[in-house]
């Protein structure tokens, strides 16, 4: 039996409401709970916010509003986020709440009688953004890292965690247990930090300074330095020390943080568990920052990213697959929208999407939508090697998560559908079509296509489970079932034949990515002559004429003139002419071709189509326009 799954989020600081670094941690930490649900394994997803601390009392002043009005206010907008980003946490905690007030204070106490807390006076550097002392040697230039200012130096009477006491044997466990901070970069971040003597924490604020917080278990004029309070929701959330969540899942707990916690979770974390008696984490699984204009994203530097407003615009399951896609976990990474534009077209329009509608079109005009019935002795012959790649795909997309490597078992997957794509330009399902004798081969085929979209189905729900659910109905398969689990993907031969196929959908529209110029006026000296209207050298450089090669092609269904063409054109587009008349798909299949391509994308008999070819006509012939070379396909027309 597979051991549980534990994973946890930061809980957000409520000084600022969400944006695009909080979607993209909650993200990772859904689809990796996503993931391990696929394996068979019970799994547990803790988010929540934090609300203690100088910031939030200065935020809710700034907003002319109490600390706890403001808390609320803000944890609901966290709260509330996650739904519409299709994030379901098994819990959601708030340090504010009851449970976790009591746990702090029992925990507290414990290491409090335990002789690991004292009282001093300390004279240090404080940074108010940070909330904690800064050692010189952490200082950039004698300012804050993170808020780039210089911080203050006060002197203050308050609590000790003896967290000097833990450096040995903090350093010999992250030594024997290499993976326990992950990335590796990381890992050795942490222990050169550890190669100078370590300090003691101050765990407390007076209240003469600080009210806002959780008043120490042994001293009612202090409250809980923020670090110290918030660090435990991860146990306080299961119910610690005896609760049943606490027994199932602390012992495989995994922690996923962005860089700039590093510090906390790192050592003054796992140094307060052992203190507490408390066995420490499984994992610390950092990641990188989303730069935007070559900084990171900051409210302060005014370049936040609302990842709302981009889900609206570009659709939730393309949004959530460029976040995974783009961004190589532990790194850091440059957001633009042309990227995720970009990546929506080249990976989810052409690669999949065409795919997708290109098998199911091929299963509902060959066999009237459902699953072909296949020859058992036949299919097997007429696979190509799909189903082996599908299980290559399978173990090398389940090894490459288990890591984190989410950009890398999102490119096995793609691996596969660019593999599924070559199978249908190898087999030629329109040529066995013409012949009767091959029959039985087309449908082996058909088949094994419609088998090799239900894999990719399962494999990209836990990135994108919306888009993975609708694969599923179109494939006819039952929407109860958990058709996502592993152990049924590796399982060649789940559709059943005779299965109806609703008719296929575009999953993910090409987005235009011209710009829109507004129209020019014509020339003074324009005026109507044998041909057409005169037009100016530069209105015809705003066309773009481009060669192209004719990958696939096929008649249009229900459409007695009209082709639907795949063509290179320096990237795959789709194409639908009017020379069904004049050409056979086969007879232009390899062909080179001109074509329009900035016209505008319009829609003929349901399908969208990218660009128009180029031809000559006259009375009933007509001729398609080509180079007298063969040229790289995308090379511009002058």
């Amino acid at each position: 039996m597979l051991d549980p799954f534990y994973i946890t989020t930061p809980i957000y600081y409520v000084n600022a409401r969400p944006h695009l670094g909080h979607a993209y941690t909650t993200t990772v930490a859904d689809v990796a709970f996503r993931f391990h649900g696929m394996q068979g394994r019970q799994c547990f997803f803790l988010t929540g916010t934090d609300e203690h601390g100088d910031k939030i009392v200065e935020a809710a002043e700034r907003e002319k509003m109490s600390p706890r009005s403001y808390v609320d206010m803000i944890s609901a907008e966290f709260r509330r986020l996650w739904p519409e980003l299709n994030i379901h946490p098994s819990d959601f905690i708030r340090t504010t709440e009851q449970r976790h007030i009591a746990v702090v204070q029992q925990v507290l106490q414990k290491i409090y009688d335990a002789g690991d807390i004292y009282f001093s006076e300390y004279e240090g550097l404080y940074c108010f953004g940070c909330e904690r002392f800064y050692t010189e040697r952490e200082l950039v230039d004698g300012k804050c890292p993170d808020h780039e200012k210089a911080p203050e130096r006060i002197r203050e009477a308050n609590y000790f965690f003896k967290m000097s006491r833990y450096q040995d044997w903090l350093i010999d466990h992250i030594e024997k247990h290499p993976d326990f901070i992950r990335p590796e970069r990381y890992r050795n971040e942490v222990l050169a930090f550890l190669r100078e003597p370590l300090e003691d924490l101050c765990i407390s604020r007076p209240k003469t300074r600080l009210r806002w917080g959780i008043t120490l278990p042994f001293d009612e004029e202090y409250v809980t330095y923020v670090w110290f309070d918030a660090l435990l929701n991860y146990v306080s959330a299961l119910g610690y020390p005896d609760g049943e969540r606490y027994t199932t899942f602390w012992p495989h707990a995994q922690h996923l943080i962005a860089k700039d916690i590093l510090k906390p979770h790192g050592i003054y974390w796992p140094t307060m568990l052992r203190a507490a008696g408390i066995p420490v984490y499984q994992h610390l699984n950092v990641h990188g920052y989303w730069n935007v204009d070559q900084s990171k994203m900051s409210k302060s530097l005014g370049n936040v990213i609302e990842p709302l407003e981009l889900k609206n615009i570009y659709g939730l399951d393309a949004f959530r697959f460029f976040l995974m896609r783009d961004m190589t976990f532990g790194l850091d990474s440059s957001f633009s929208e042309e990227a995720l534009v970009e990546r929506i077209n080249a990976d989810l329009a052409n690669d999949l999407g065409n795919l997708f509608s290109r098998v199911l079109a091929m299963a509902h005009r060959y066999f009237k939508g459902r699953v072909p019935e296949v020859d058992p002795d036949l299919e097997p012959k007429l696979r190509f090697g799909l189903k082996d790649e599908a299980l290559q795909a399978i173990d090398d997309f389940e090894r490459q998560m288990e890591g984190f490597g989410f950009n890398t078992a999102l490119a096995a997957v793609w691996k596969f559908i660019g593999q599924m794509n070559r199978y249908v330009d190898y087999s030629m399902p329109w040529e066995l079509a013409k012949n009767e004798a091959s029959a039985r081969q087309l449908a082996a085929v058909i088949y094994n296509l419609l088998e090799g979209l239900r894999v990719v189905s399962g494999l990209i729900y836990p990135v994108m489970p919306d888009t993975a659910a609708r694969m599923q109905q179109h494939l006819g398969l039952d929407a109860g079932e958990p058709f996502y689990l592993l152990e049924r993907l590796r399982a060649w031969g789940g559709l059943p034949a005779g299965t109806p196929l609703p008719k296929a959908v575009a999953l993910f529209p090409r987005i235009d990515t011209r710009k829109k110029e507004k129209p020019q006026p014509p020339p003074e000296s324009a005026g109507l002559r044998d041909l057409k209207e005169e037009i100016s050298i530069e209105t015809f450089g705003r066309v773009d004429l481009r060669v192209a090669t004719v990958l696939h092609a096929e008649p249009v269904p229900r459409a007695d003139r009209l082709i639907r063409l795949e063509v290179d054109c320096g990237e795959r587009r789709t194409i639908v002419a009017g020379i069904a008349k004049h050409y056979d798909p086969a007879d232009l299949v390899g062909r080179q071709v001109i074509i329009v391509a900035n016209l505008k994308p319009a829609k003929l008999m349901g399908v969208l189509s990218q660009g128009m070819l180029l031809a000559a006509s006259r009375g009933k012939s007509l001729a398609l326009l080509t180079p007298d070379r063969e040229m790289k396909p995308g090379t511009p027309i002058r």
